[in-house]
């Protein structure tokens, strides 16, 4: 077999494929708004990291049970070497419920709770069946393996995420040297490349290191924060399609801003984080002033939560 392509033949086949009018699948993480226009789906690879406490892995997981919920033939296998599923579970029932993650944790609910509960008990049922947590060890072959047993991927339409979180803690195998760190991570992100080329939509969860200012202070500020930030970057910001970084300028302000995107352009999302129920939400922005009625201290704010990077806002 030949070990080229001529350019005729793809040429050919990329033709056919542009007039067929078939754009490419993705799943939606929320119904409108900037956040329905992330490009996750098969064959992707999209990295998401952030400062500790930003709320990466709850951003992660309400994209992916609303993805579920918006796609009744969608999959998903998470593997959360942090959190078992009793935990989260805890966090979707209290974002879908609006009772507060307190209450549910702490098994503390009231007559008061009850028709919200319900109707978080119904909807996280609704997608029970389509929803796997990888048991230890948390290793990619074990991942592969559960894959294979819950949702083979066969290439014909595959419908089904896979959830990596977060890539640090998790080696090839579970004979795996930790020597060299960077090498494992390169390792890793390979194995996910093929996960991706088999037909999975792939979210990978990263944490970052702190960043040095002018002055040589570091901190974790959004403005410092680059694709550079990942901790063993290398292979993790060049095999991912996508990657993110979520930051807190408040224990309510969130920015997520796209620091690479390989098919098109990068951008931000202003968002609103709910910790006492673990919900995000985006922050639409629009050209006719902000609540003060002044169209400068909007584009004031706009400015503000433009990444240093020279992202643009996304609009709905």
């Amino acid at each position: 077999m030949a070990k080229f392509i001529t350019a005729s033949d793809a040429f050919a086949t990329w033709k056919t494929d542009l007039l067929s009018g078939k754009s490419p699948t993705f799943f939606r993480v929320a119904e409108q708004g900037p956040l329905s226009k992330l490009e996750i789906g098969p064959k992707l690879v999209t990295l998401f990291g952030g400062s500790p406490g930003a709320g990466k892995t709850a951003f992660v997981c309400q994209a992916v049970v609303d993805a579920m919920r918006l796609d009744e033939d969608l999959r998903a296998v998470v593997c959360n070497v942090e959190m078992g599923p009793d935990v989260l579970l805890d966090r979707q029932l209290s974002r879908l419920s609006g009772v507060p993650l307190t209450n549910i944790r702490h098994r503390n609910l009231g007559s008061e709770h009850a028709d919200r509960v319900a109707i978080g008990l119904e909807a996280i049922e609704r997608i029970n069946p389509r929803l796997c947590f990888v048991r230890p060890p948390f290793t990619l072959e074990n991942i592969a393996a559960t894959v294979d047993e819950f949702a083979p991927l066969t290439g014909a339409d595959d419908r089904l995420i896979i959830v990596i979180d977060y890539i640090q803690r998790i080696p090839v195998s579970s004979v795996a040297t930790q020597g060299d760190r960077r090498g494992s991570i390169d390792a890793a992100m390979s194995y996910l490349r093929a996960f991706a080329e088999a037909g999975a939509a792939v979210l990978v969860v990263s944490s970052v290191g702190r960043q040095k200012d002018n002055a040589g202070r570091s901190s974790y500020s959004g403005e410092l924060m680059n694709l550079a930030s990942f901790k063993e970057s290398g292979e993790l910001e060049y095999g991912a399609d996508d990657a993110f970084i979520l930051t807190a300028s408040s224990s309510t302000d969130r920015l997520l801003s796209q620091h690479k995107a390989r098919y098109g352009e990068t951008g931000a999302i202003k968002l609103s984080f709910n910790g006492a129920v673990q919900q995000f939400e985006a922050i639409e922005t629009t050209s006719q002033g902000n609540a003060d009625g002044s169209l400068l201290s909007t584009l004031q704010d706009l400015w503000d939560s433009t990444p240093s990077a020279g992202g643009q806002i996304w609009q709905p």
